[in-house]
């Protein structure tokens, strides 16, 4: 009976380890996972866990890995993949042995230069655990000071201001949101966030750390002193390849996998937020997503080429965020783009499309209350997919619907 092992039991090895079962997958899966938990989505971590102190939410009940047979083995890190023999050494001594691997280890949130490994007042936002930490000190008296302007650092802001806390974000580039976020639509997430009484401080350098054991001290660049409870490092995440690393699979920004997730090493595969792949929609550049929906899709794309069907990465990179009643949605790269159109939706919504030299459609950004954007980012979704170059008039014209051009 084939044995197929998964490491990192988190939305995209869960994903992955189902989708082999719905695929029809006969043989033995073994889900392996670091953390004590089940696995669990990573989005409410910054949303729901933080305002609401919830237990983890759940990809699927425990009882479904058993219904499933899927042997889920939780607590548990791998320690050494042994390719010639096919084996996997587990922290508490076990070894196993595969017929087909699939990493899926994730991303490690980036930390300041010597920030402890351990700390009560300097943290990052990764796992449940760091949610739950960082919970008491999100309340009305405590002062968050958050480092970093990307989508975590905003999200955190936005759930210590609903709840009551004060928060001071330090973002070190002269805006938020620089990475992959057009600035019609940064401005507007900045606006709200004074609007909601979060100190943004942008183009700002920190100049020292410095933690006692009431809090933490932190001095600018400026030479500005500013106390905290707590300091939030939100300054991305970095992939998990030290396993990978070591089995002397190839790296590059991350696992390097081929456009059917495979490694350099027979049998071995990887997916999600640890590995780069080329993008053949993108004229086949590499690039590594840390994204909910790359994880999701990544796994089942895995499970497939585990069992043989040859199915090459093909989706469209996919991104969102929820800030106050702010809904933030991307769909595609824009890196290229030469021309960026904007439309207005009404309701306070607007999207951004993003055009190459040839008037290839290579992005769309929007942002609105609730779900104003989801439809209009879904089509040009389909667009960006089509490899199509609509006519720049059409897309800024509000009573011209986007569903026509894909006919077009």
């Amino acid at each position: 009976m084939s044995h197929f092992v998964i490491i990192g039991a988190g939305e995209c090895g869960a994903r992955a380890a189902f989708a082999l079962r719905e695929k029809g997958f006969k043989g033995k899966v073994t889900l392996v996972g670091a953390e004590p938990f089940a696995p669990y989505e990573r989005p409410p971590l910054s949303k729901s866990s933080l305002s609401e102190l919830l237990e983890p939410k759940f990809v699927a009940a425990k009882e479904k890995y058993e219904q499933s047979g899927i042997d889920l083995l939780t607590g548990m890190d791998a320690v050494a993949i042994d390719l010639e023999r096919k084996s996997v050494s587990l922290s508490r001594g076990q070894e196993i042995a595969y017929d087909k691997l699939l990493i899926a280890t994730g991303a490690s949130a980036r930390r300041l230069p010597g920030m402890p490994v351990q700390s009560r007042h300097i943290m990052s936002l990764r796992t449940h655990h760091d949610a739950l930490a960082i919970r008491r000190y999100l309340e009305p008296g405590k002062h968050v000071l958050i480092i970093g302007g990307g989508f975590i650092g905003l999200e955190v802001a936005a759930t210590a201001r609903s709840l009551g806390a004060q928060a001071t974000l330090i973002e070190g580039l002269e805006r938020v949101l620089k990475r992959g976020v057009p600035h019609e639509i940064a401005e507007v997430i900045s606006a709200r966030h004074a609007l909601e009484g979060v100190d943004l401080r942008c183009g700002v350098a920190i100049a020292r750390v410095e933690e006692s054991d009431t809090g933490v001290t932190v001095e600018l660049a400026t030479g500005e002193i500013l106390d905290a409870d707590l300091v939030l490092v939100g300054i991305g995440a970095s992939p998990n390849t030290d396993l990978a690393e070591r089995s002397g699979l190839a790296i590059e920004n991350g696992i390097a996998v081929d456009q059917f997730l495979q490694t350099s090493a027979v049998d071995v595969y990887a997916a999600g937020d640890c590995c780069s792949f080329p993008l053949a929609l993108y004229d086949g550049r590499r690039i590594r997503l840390e994204s909910w929906r790359n994880a999701q899709e990544q796994g089942t794309l895995a499970a497939a080429n585990m069992m043989g069907i040859g199915e090459p990465i093909s989706s469209v990179p996919w991104f969102w965020s929820d800030q106050y009643d702010l809904t933030l949605q991307i769909a595609g790269l824009a890196e290229g783009a030469v021309t960026h159109l904007r439309r207005e939706i009404g309701e306070g919504s607007f999207m951004v499309f993003h055009l190459d030299a040839d008037g290839r459609l290579l992005a769309a950004s929007g942002v609105g209350p609730g779900n104003s954007v989801a439809r209009d980012i879904r089509l040009a979704e389909m667009l960006i997919a089509a490899r199509a170059c609509p006519d720049p008039a059409a897309l800024v014209a509000p009573d011209v619907k986007l569903k026509s051009l894909l006919a077009a």
